[in-house]
């Protein structure tokens, strides 16, 4: 149980470099909006992953005349991952292809946040896939993280 406390407590002092809400895991980004962005399709594209879009808000925002912190948005995938998923629970098709957000927050710090997988069964109640999800969360954890780190 000491363990346990343990954890939680180390989890909760780097809580500036991981952070979990709302559905949500945020990963501290040691670089820019972009080049972090840069980093990640790369890293996604190296692993055979598709890459569908990259959406940067802020030029969408500034055409608009509105001001909005560097924020991109790269939308990905792999079939061969999301079918079994679909099979699964055809709602989380809402869901996927998966996404992950690039954001500098008012403090200047960049964040990479994606959907937290565990959120995903439980809002999809999915069940019998435990295989896929731990596969994603894998994935989804080693390729933010060498996007967002030196």
């Amino acid at each position: 149980m000491h363990r346990f406390f343990t954890v939680i407590t180390l989890l909760v002092i780097s809580s500036s470099v991981l952070f979990a809400a709302d559905g949500l895991i945020s990963i501290k980004s040691d670089f820019d909006v972009k080049t972090t962005a840069d980093r990640l399709e790369n890293i996604l594209k190296e692993k055979g992953m598709t890459v569908f879009a990259r959406i940067d808000h802020a030029l969408g925002a500034k055409k608009t005349g509105q001001v909005l912190r560097p924020t991109e948005l790269v939308i990905f995938g792999n079939p061969k991952v999301g079918t079994p998923l679909m099979q699964c629970a055809q709602t989380i098709a809402i869901d996927l292809p998966q996404k992950a957000v690039i954001w500098q927050d008012k403090d200047g710090t960049v964040w990479v946040s994606y959907n937290d997988p565990d959120y995903l069964v439980k809002r999809h109640n999915l069940q019998g896939c435990e295989k896929v999800i731990n596969k994603v969360k894998k994935a989804l954890a080693t390729f933010t993280k060498k996007a967002a780190k030196n």
